[in-house]
C-alpha cells in the first residue's frame, strides 16, 4: 500500500511538471491564473500595467490611461455578451492588444508565418458563431410586443467554467493559423468550443482543397509562385475537363497527377471525399495511383489532419459512405485493406472498420465479398492496445456503435481457411469451456462454425463494447454462441436491462450467473454488482427473479459455514457462595421481581456490570435496599443472578423457551459474557421457522453478533427462506424513514444489512490476502 502511494505521489508530480513545461513550450501564456478558482485574472505574461511600465508608453501619446487598461482588461476577461454589436466591439479591442503581443512574443518551437503588419481579421459568421457561445440568455424578454413587456429569468447553460474571450480568440486563431490563413471563420469557433466547453461537440473540420491553398507565409516569390500553380493546377482537376489534363499535370509540379497538397491528400483523394465518381475515372484513367496513402510525418504536409493519416482514396470514399465510388475504386483493384500491409501492425482503420462503425451495411457486404478481413484490429499510435482485450476490430466497432445487423452480417461471412483451432491448453487459457469451442447455429442457417483462438478474442471484445456502450441485444447475440460471460459485461448487460425495464432479459442474465468462474469474483462484484442486484430485488419484487437472485446470493456466499460465535472469557471480579443465592442472610439489597423479593448482595453486584451500579449507587448504605425490577420475570432473573453467583454459564439450565428473554435481560444489565452465550444457544437452535423472529428480537435489542450470523444464515439458506411468507415480508416491508409504523428497534433495511454482511462474505473469501479466513 505504501509502495502505490509513493507511486501516485511521483506520478502526479510528473504529470504536473510535464504540464508546465508543455503550457511553456507551446502557449502564448499560462492558463493556470485564468483558470484557477478564485478572481479571474490575466496571466502574468498579459500584465497591462507592467507591459507600459516596461516599455515607457506614456510619451508619444501611445500609452493607455488607467481607464482605458482596465476597459482593455475587461475585454480580455469578458465571458459573457448581450449582443453581436458589443461582441465585434470586444473583439476588435482585444485583437488591437493581442495581435502585436503574440507576433513579438511568439511560442517556443512554433514558427510565426505571419509579418508584423499582417493582422488576422474575423469573418462575419466567426462573430456569430462566438456570440451563440457567449451570448448571456439569463434574461430575455417573453414577449416584447406586450405592456407591460416581461422579462423571464432563464436558466444558464450548463458549462462549469466559462471561458474569457482571450481564450476563445487565441485557441480560434491557433486553428486559423494551422491553415495558413489570414482569417477566423466559423469552423475555427467551432473547434475551439470543443476544447474550451466541456460536454460541447461540435462536428470536424471538413476536409476541402480550398483550405490548403492560401498563400504561404514564409515563402519566397519563387516557391509561393509554385504554390499558386499547384493550387491552379489542383482546381482544374476538380472542374471535371479532360481536355485540361494534360495542363493541370503540368501545373502541379514532378509528382504530376499524384501531387499532394499541405494536408498530403492528392486529387483522387479530394474526388472521393466529395464521391465525384467522374472525377475519380478520369483521375485514374490518367495515371492516379490507386493506394497513395496520405504520409504520418508532417515535414513536407504541415497541414495533416492526424485522422488522416495512412489513409488512402478507398479509405476516404467509404468514411464518407459513397457506395459507387468504392464500388469503382475496388473494380480498379484498390487495397480492400487501405494502407495495411500483410503481416505489418495496423495503426489506422480499414475501409472494413469504418464501415461498421458507420452501420453502413451496403458498404459492409461490398467489402467482405471483396476479401475484407473483419478480424484486422487497430492498435494505438504508442504500440499500447486501446481495448483491455485487444484490438478494436470490425466486430467490436460494429458492436460498440449497435450496428446490429451489420455485426450479424459480419458473423454471417465465412471464415478464411487459417487451420487457427483452439487446443484444449488454448480453451483452459481463454477461460471457456471445451463446448465453447464451436460457434452455435447462425440465425441466418448457416451452420456450426469452427472457431479459432483470434475470433474467439474478437468476439469477446466485441462483448466487452457492445455491454459498455448499453446494446445487450448485440451482447446476448454474441452469448447466444458460446462466448463466456466475464463479470463486467455480465454486469452492465444486467444493468442496461434493469434501466431498460426489460424483465425477460433479466431473468435470462440471471440464469446465466452460475456460468461465471469464481475466479471473475473482483472487487467489481462488491462495488457495482451486489448494490445493483440488490436494487433489483427491492424494486422487482417479481417471484421469479427473487429466486433466481436468492440462488446468486447463496452461491456467492459460498459453500463454508457461517461463521461460529465464540464464547465470552471474563472472569468476575468478586464472587461469593451460590448458598447465599436468594438468601436472606446476610443479605442487603432486595429485588422486588413480580411482586416476589429476591435477596442478593451489593459486594456482588456494584461490580458485576455498569447497569447495577448505576442502580445502587444513589442508595442509602446504611438500611436494606429495596429495587423493583418491572419488566422482567422472576425466573429469568433468577437465572441472571445464578450466573453471577456462580461465576459462569456453566451451571446454568436454559430452557428454549426462555432463551429469548434472558437475552434480554442480559443486555439490559449489560453481562456481555451472559449475553454472547444465549445468542450462542440461539444460533445453534436457529430453524427457517425461526430465524425471522430471531432476527427481529435481535435487530431490536442490538445484537450485532447475532444479527450477523442470522444475516449469515439468511445468505445461505436464502432459496429455501424466499418462498415463505414471513421472509419476503421481512424482506419487503418498508424502511422506518417511509413507514412510522414499522416495526420499533429495526434502524436500517434488511436488505442492505443483506449486502453489507454478503460483500464482507466475498472480501473475506474471494479477496482478502488470507482467503476463507472468515471460515
Amino acid at each position: 500500500q505504501l509502495l502505490h502511494q509513493y507511486c501516485s505521489v511521483v506520478k502526479t508530480a510528473m504529470e504536473k511538471k510535464m504540464y508546465e513545461l508543455l503550457f511553456c513550450r507551446f502557449l502564448d501564456f499560462p492558463l493556470f491564473s485564468v483558470l484557477s478558482p478564485g478572481v479571474l485574472s490575466l496571466p502574468e505574461s498579459l500584465n497591462l500595467h507592467r507591459d507600459q511600465q516596461r516599455s515607457g508608453r506614456g510619451s508619444e501619446g501611445h500609452g493607455y490611461t488607467q481607464a482605458e487598461l482596465r476597459t482593455l482588461e475587461q475585454s480580455l476577461l469578458a465571458t459573457r455578451v448581450g449582443s453581436i454589436a458589443e461582441l465585434s466591439d470586444l473583439v476588435s479591442r482585444a485583437m488591437h492588444h493581442l495581435q502585436p503581443l503574440h507576433i513579438k512574443n511568439a511560442s517556443n518551437g512554433t514558427p510565426v508565418h505571419q509579418k508584423a503588419n499582417t493582422t488576422v481579421h474575423w469573418e462575419p459568421e466567426a462573430l456569430y458563431t462566438l456570440c451563440y457561445f457567449m451570448h448571456c440568455p439569463q434574461m430575455e424578454w417573453e414577449n416584447p410586443n406586450v405592456e407591460p413587456s416581461k422579462v423571464t429569468l432563464q436558466t444558464e447553460r450548463p458549462f462549469l467554467v466559462l471561458p474569457p474571450l482571450m481564450e476563445w480568440i487565441r485557441v480560434a486563431v491557433a486553428h486559423t493559423e494551422h491553415r495558413r490563413s489570414f482569417s477566423v471563420d466559423s469552423d475555427d469557433v467551432r473547434q475551439a468550443a470543443r476544447l474550451l466547453l466541456p460536454g460541447v461537440d461540435c462536428e470536424p473540420r471538413q476536409i476541402k482543397a480550398e483550405d490548403c491553398f492560401c498563400a504561404t507565409r514564409k515563402l519566397d516569390a519563387a516557391s509561393t509562385e509554385a504554390k499558386f500553380l499547384q493550387d491552379l493546377g489542383f482546381r482544374m482537376l476538380n472542374c471535371g475537363r479532360t481536355d485540361l489534363v494534360k495542363q493541370a499535370v503540368n501545373l502541379l509540379g514532378p509528382d504530376g497527377i499524384n501531387s499532394m497538397s499541405e494536408q498530403g491528400m492528392t486529387p483522387l483523394m479530394y474526388a472521393c471525399v466529395r464521391g465525384d465518381e467522374a472525377m475519380v475515372q478520369m483521375l485514374l484513367d490518367a495515371g492516379a495511383d490507386i493506394n497513395s496513402e496520405v504520409p504520418s510525418t508532417v515535414n513536407k504536409h504541415p497541414s495533416v489532419y492526424p485522422e488522416t493519416r495512412q489513409g488512402t482514396p478507398l479509405t476516404f470514399a467509404v468514411l464518407h459512405g459513397h457506395v459507387p465510388v468504392v464500388q469503382l475504386l475496388l473494380d480498379n483493384r484498390a487495397n480492400v485493406e487501405g494502407a495495411l500491409q500483410d503481416g505489418a501492425e495496423n495503426y489506422t482503420e480499414t475501409p472494413l472498420q469504418l464501415a461498421a462503425a458507420a452501420g453502413n451495411f451496403e458498404l459492409v457486404s461490398l467489402l467482405l465479398e471483396r476479401g475484407a478481413d473483419p478480424m484486422i484490429g487497430t492498435m494505438c499510435r504508442n504500440g499500447i492496445s486501446s481495448t483491455p482485450l485487444g484490438d478494436m476490430n470490425s466486430f467490436s466497432l460494429a458492436a460498440a456503435h449497435g450496428h446490429r445487423n451489420v455485426f450479424r452480417k459480419l458473423l454471417s461471412h465465412s471464415e478464411k481457411e487459417k487451420g487457427d483451432v483452439l487446443s484444449l491448453e488454448e480453451i483452459l487459457a481463454e477461460g471457456s469451456d471445451p463446448g465453447e469451442k464451436r460457434l452455435a447455429p447462425q440465425a441466418n442457417g448457416g451452420g456450426t462454425l469452427r472457431t479459432g483462438k483470434a475470433r474467439l478474442r474478437a468476439l469477446r471484445e466485441a462483448m466487452y463494447h457492445s455491454a459498455e456502450h448499453g446494446h445487450v441485444d448485440i451482447t446476448i447475440d454474441i452469448r447466444s454462441l458460446g462466448v463466456p460471460w466475464t463479470l463486467h459485461t455480465w454486469l452492465e448487460s444486467l444493468r442496461t436491462c434493469f434501466i431498460q425495464h426489460r424483465r425477460p432479459l433479466i431473468q435470462g442474465l440471471l440464469k446465466d450467473f452460475c456460468c461465471i468462474q469464481e475466479e471473475e469474483y473482483t472487487e467489481e462484484l462488491i462495488t457495482h454488482g451486489l448494490p445493483l442486484m440488490f436494487q433489483i430485488l427491492r424494486s422487482s419484487k417479481n417471484e421469479v427473479i427473487s429466486q433466481q437472485l436468492s440462488v446468486i446470493f447463496t452461491q456467492c456466499y459460498g459453500p463454508f459455514p457461517i461463521p461460529k460465535l465464540t464464547e465470552i472469557k471474563k472472569k468476575q471480579t468478586s464472587r461469593l457462595d451460590p448458598h447465599f443465592l436468594n438468601n436472606k442472610e446476610m443479605s442487603d439489597v432486595t429485588f422486588l421481581v413480580e411482586g416476589k423479593p429476591f435477596y442478593a448482595h451489593k459486594v456482588l453486584l456494584f461490580t458485576a456490570s455498569p447497569r447495577f451500579k448505576s442502580l445502587l449507587q444513589n442508595r442509602p448504605a446504611a438500611e436494606n435496599t429495596c429495587i423493583e425490577i418491572s419488566h422482567v420475570k422472576y425466573n429469568i432473573f433468577h437465572l441472571v443472578m445464578q450466573y453471577l453467583y456462580c461465576g459462569g454459564t456453566e451451571s446454568l439450565h436454559i430452557r428454549n423457551t426462555e432463551v429469548m428473554e434472558l437475552l434480554s435481560a442480559a443486555k439490559f444489565f449489560q453481562l456481555e459474557a451472559l449475553q454472547r452465550h444465549c445468542e450462542i444457544i440461539c444460533s445453534k437452535n436457529i430453524t427457517t421457522e425461526t430465524c425471522v423472529d430471531l432476527y427481529k428480537h435481535a435487530k431490536f435489542l442490538g445484537a450485532t453478533e447475532l444479527t450477523a450470523f442470522i444475516e449469515g444464515y439468511f445468505l445461505k439458506n436464502m432459496v429455501l427462506l424466499i418462498e415463505l411468507d414471513g421472509f419476503k415480508q421481512l424482506l419487503y416491508e418498508p424502511s422506518p424513514a417511509e413507514s412510522p409504523v414499522s416495526s420499533p428497534g429495526i434502524c436500517s433495511d434488511i436488505l442492505h444489512d443483506l449486502e453489507k454482511t454478503l460483500a464482507t462474505r466475498i472480501h473475506s473469501i474471494h479477496l482478502s490476502t488470507s482467503k476463507g479466513s472468515v471460515v
